[in-house]
């Protein structure tokens, strides 16, 4: 896809959220199945819900501006979670892996945020008003992850870590 105007950078980058999305949907089994402690692993679960819901909430952004839900190769994401996944792997005190995970769900929370603020802010200039609530759901879902994630870590699970 030519990118010609902010309209076409808009679609482009709706593409890279919905691919990162659903990326992001079939890589959280494996998080939660790393996860030892019970309420990383019920974040785990419960983010993999919401995703699902920011996924059809995607799907509907893209109706509003016409086009057909698709999503568009993110090299980003993809290592984003490739990195996690390396580190994962090499991770053997269970404390240390959860630290990790939390880190590593963290970068994920904070792409899908710069990504999400810049798509609202694109809404707005371009007009596509009924895409703005969609999108500003989806960005306080993932605050409200990465939030948790970080009172996750700060209150106990660094500590066990370190």
């Amino acid at each position: 896809m030519a990118i010609k105007d902010l309209n076409d950078l808009f679609e482009h980058t709706l593409e890279d959220i919905y691919f990162a999305e659903n990326h992001i949907h079939k890589s959280l089994p494996k998080m939660i199945e790393k996860s030892t402690n019970a309420s990383l692993k019920k974040l785990f679960k419960d983010h993999r819900t919401e995703t699902e819901g920011q996924i059809e909430r995607l799907k509907k952004v893209f109706d509003v501006i016409g086009k057909k839900a698709s999503g568009e190769e993110c090299p980003a994401i993809e290592g984003i979670v490739k990195e996690a996944e390396e580190l994962i792997d090499e991770i053997s005190d269970a404390e240390t892996l959860d630290a990790a995970l939390i880190a590593a769900a963290q970068a994920v929370e904070h792409y899908e945020i710069t990504r999400y603020g810049t798509l609202l802010t694109w809404a707005e200039v371009l007009g596509h008003d009924e895409a703005i609530n969609l999108l500003r759901d989806n960005i306080e879902e993932e605050k409200s992850a990465d939030s948790k994630l970080t009172r996750l870590a700060e209150d106990k699970l660094n500590q066990k870590a370190a």
